[in-house]
């Protein structure tokens, strides 16, 4: 028999059970308390899925805070309005202050439709990765402006592997101070 979520209503000194949830679905999950290895703000574009979490894998990031919204750093970046930008910074303040959160990961993608995908760009990868590296710092920036004792790592997704915005790493310890960054290929 599936387990139910019972309550108790009373009418007329009569007690009535109602049914209110059934478990559909049973699976173990951890009760316990987690630090976050890390925060990451990526697009919910599912052809870049795999690959982020292979990536996050790789890294050695097993409890992560997902912050998963169209556009992905765009939402920092570029934001189409004020609360695109202030939900992502509470997203990132709540996984900092629920989890401990002091490394973010900020990602944006090829082909993205939240900047009219690749023929935004009129075919041509090079000025679209430009325009995406340009993105990321002024995301990542944004994020230790509000946040000064958290790393940030921006990265762009292509479809052929993840690319490193080099030199992230200044933006910590430079404050509003950014230097020069350049993406690698």
């Amino acid at each position: 028999m599936t387990p139910l979520l019972i309550d108790s209503i009373a009418n007329c000194g009569t007690t009535y059970k109602i049914c209110i949830m059934k478990k559909i679905f049973h699976f173990d999950s951890p009760t316990e308390q987690y630090v976050a290895d890390a925060a990451v703000l990526c697009c919910f574009d599912h052809r870049i899925n795999r690959a982020v979490r292979k990536f996050l894998k790789k890294e050695g990031i097993e409890h992560v805070d997902m912050i998963v919204v169209a556009g992905g750093a765009k939402t920092l970046a570029s934001p189409r309005n004020d609360f695109e930008q202030d939900f992502i910074l509470e997203q990132v303040r709540m996984s900092i202050r629920l989890h401990k959160t002091e490394r973010v990961i900020v990602m944006s993608h090829s082909d993205c439709a939240t900047y009219g995908g690749l023929a935004q760009f009129k075919g041509d990868k090079a000025a679209e990765a430009e325009h995406h590296r340009s993105e990321l710092l002024r995301a990542a920036e944004l994020l230790t402006t509000h946040f000064p004792d958290i790393s940030v790592e921006p990265y762009f997704v292509k479809f052929d592997g993840i690319w490193e915005v080099k030199g992230a790493g200044s933006l910590k310890s430079t404050g509003n101070k950014t230097a020069k960054i350049v993406a690698t290929a």
